[in-house]
């Protein structure tokens, strides 16, 4: 197999090349945040959203050089290491900034350093979910609502033990809920219950992450005039729902089966995927 690249501050290095020191802000203090984006087609999804997140959070981290990480940047970079690995313009990219510099928790400098990582992906489209995921609600720790909820942070403690939750338990996903109690998100995306001819979604006030997928989602049922509420969730409506949907940039949307003994169809998942795709 040909040698991957990385991108590590708009240098390439080998993949598997050690590029962090023990040092990194990100490894010791989570001290960072990070976008996963799917390009098709050569062409990078949303990049737009992805640009305008990025650069939210990193306001809201306090981490210097947001201007330069724009919509611009996301493209011309993925372009760049997709080019240099002869990938086919189908990928999975992960971008990771980080706080740059030493200090305790007392940051000495606020300068961004990034890297840029992605996986080459086979389908040139997004596929929905053949079989459907069978899912719990993790209740074990909840998320916490402040000004970094919405952001995808290097802080993913919580998502880790929910994963363990999921494993212990042979789940395909796993629901997280806010402080409050109601529905956030799930492991690694956002979350959409069909009920009584309605989409409902956790609102950002909840404390979930802001998806990109999320928010394309919500353009499109508008687009086709389908009722949309954001709100907050009670988890029992999970008992009574039609569907159960999850959402995030590199998977597109995932329909769920199955909540204990519930069973679900995903009638509104085939079509917003359908349209999803016919806007690639």
């Amino acid at each position: 197999m040909a040698q991957q690249y990385i991108l590590f501050n708009d240098e390439f290095h080998a993949a598997d090349a050690p590029v962090l020191t023990a040092s990194n802000r990100s490894f010791k203090f989570g001290d960072g945040l990070f976008e996963s984006m799917r390009m098709i087609n050569n062409k990078l999804q949303f990049a737009e959203l992805h640009a305008d997140r990025l650069v939210a959070g990193m306001k809201a981290l306090k981490i210097d050089g947001h201007a330069l990480m724009d919509e611009y940047f996301i493209k011309q970079k993925t372009a760049e290491l997709c080019k240099r690995n002869k990938w086919n313009g189908n990928v999975r990219f992960r971008l990771s900034v980080y706080r740059d510099g030493a200090g305790v928790y007392t940051p000495e400098i606020n300068k961004a350093g990034y890297i840029l990582e992605g996986v080459p992906l086979k389908s040139n489209h997004y596929e929905l979910n053949t079989k459907g995921l069978i899912i719990d609600v993790f209740d074990e720790m909840t998320k916490p609502i402040n000004r970094l909820s919405n952001y995808k942070t290097a802080n993913a403690l919580l998502y880790v033990m929910a994963g363990i939750f999921k494993s212990q338990n042979r789940l395909d996903e796993a629901m997280i809920l806010n402080q409050n109690g109601f529905l956030c998100e799930s492991i690694s995306a956002n979350v959409f219950v069909v009920y009584d001819n309605q989409i409902y979604t956790p609102a950002l006030t909840e404390g979930c992450v802001s998806g990109v997928m999320r928010t394309a989602i919500m353009q499109i049922a508008m687009m086709h005039d389908m009722t949309f509420v954001e709100a907050q969730i009670n988890p029992e409506i999970l008992n009574e729902a039609e569907e159960v949907f999850i959402t995030n940039a590199t998977q597109g949307i995932q329909w769920v089966m199955g909540y204990g003994r519930k069973r679900y169809f995903n009638e509104v998942s085939k079509f917003l995927i359908e349209k999803l795709n016919s806007n690639n």
